[in-house]
């Protein structure tokens, strides 16, 4: 990566060195990463249409209208599971596009496997295929997570079907009932409160959800820390972030500077957790690389 600097005046070693940081990520992105995420980074970072990341998704939905065959890659099942429906949502906003069509497909689904509104992150259906530790035999009841961030992002994409609604309301009596504890169950809740139609509510809970952040487990405030869990960028990925308010100035900009130190030799980033197949891992590296790309072009670390 730093390959010529020391030929280079002050001001010309920090241009190549974001420049080579860029180049390689994009070399991993199309040698080791999906189309999926390859469709999203030339509609992000080349001017494609968004038309190709939607034909993208459209082989991981199923004729149920959930979407599966490992969306989410920590999971091989190719029965379509809420988390993956998730994932698909995410792509869609990532990618500032729709699909009329696809999304009501998607709460066509939700509705039928959900519980009063309630969905559960996956399905006992991922435990006749290669999954990852933390998924076990896949029973897991409805709750927040995912149901939070799937509501979130679907109000976000201006959906409307009667699901939606349902699972509105499950979302206020979870978050009534109990504010999580917990970094995820935080972030999809985040989601939630930036994107739910009634905003009186949502802003009212917001300084009851961001006081869990600092002491929640598997929230990473240290950017030295080593391991698994969220950090303040996974809560505030661009600077105009709704919850950017919640980071001060160093510890954005320490974690930034730890998201550049942690590319690999071969242009990608890596995961920190384990994955269940070397096929899984280069999935997520994809991901992961993908997203340390948008964050570092959206904070102008890569100019």
């Amino acid at each position: 990566m730093w390959r010529g600097a020391a030929a280079l005046a002050p001001g010309r070693v920090a241009f190549a060195r974001v420049s080579d940081l860029r180049t390689q990520a994009a070399d991993f992105l199309a040698r080791q990463a999906r189309l999926l995420e390859q469709r999203l980074y030339a509609t992000l970072f080349e001017g494609a249409p968004a038309a190709g990341v939607v034909e993208a998704l459209r082989g991981y939905q199923n004729e149920d209208g959930g979407f599966g065959h490992g969306l989410e890659p920590d999971k091989r099942c190719p029965a379509s599971q809420p988390l993956d429906v998730q994932v698909a949502l995410e792509t869609l906003v990532a990618a500032g596009t729709s699909d009329a069509a696809m999304l009501q497909r998607a709460c066509d689904y939700l509705a039928a496997v959900g519980s009063d509104g309630g969905v559960p992150c996956v399905l006992p259906s991922i435990a006749a295929y290669p999954r990852a530790d933390h998924w076990g035999d896949g029973d897991f009841p409805p709750g927040l997570n995912p149901t939070a961030a799937i509501v979130g992002l679907l109000h976000a994409l201006g959906v409307d079907h009667p699901w939606l609604d349902t699972a509105t309301d499950f979302c206020w009596r979870e978050l009534d009932r109990e504010v999580p504890h917990e970094a995820h169950g935080l972030a999809v809740t985040f989601g939630f409160l930036e994107h739910v139609p009634d905003r009186r509510r949502a802003e009212a809970l917001v300084g009851t959800v961001a006081a869990q952040l600092p002491d929640a487990e598997w929230y990473l405030a240290d950017a030295d820390a080593e391991g698994y869990g969220l950090t303040p960028l996974a809560f505030a990925p661009t600077p105009d972030s709704r919850w950017r308010q919640l980071f001060d100035d160093a510890q954005i900009e320490a974690h930034l500077d730890r998201l550049e130190r942690d590319q690999q030799a071969d242009g990608g980033w890596p995961v920190t957790w384990e994955p269940p197949s070397e096929a899984s891992r280069l999935e997520w590296r994809g991901i992961v690389t993908l997203g340390a790309l948008r964050t570092l072009t959206a904070y102008g670390r890569l100019g």
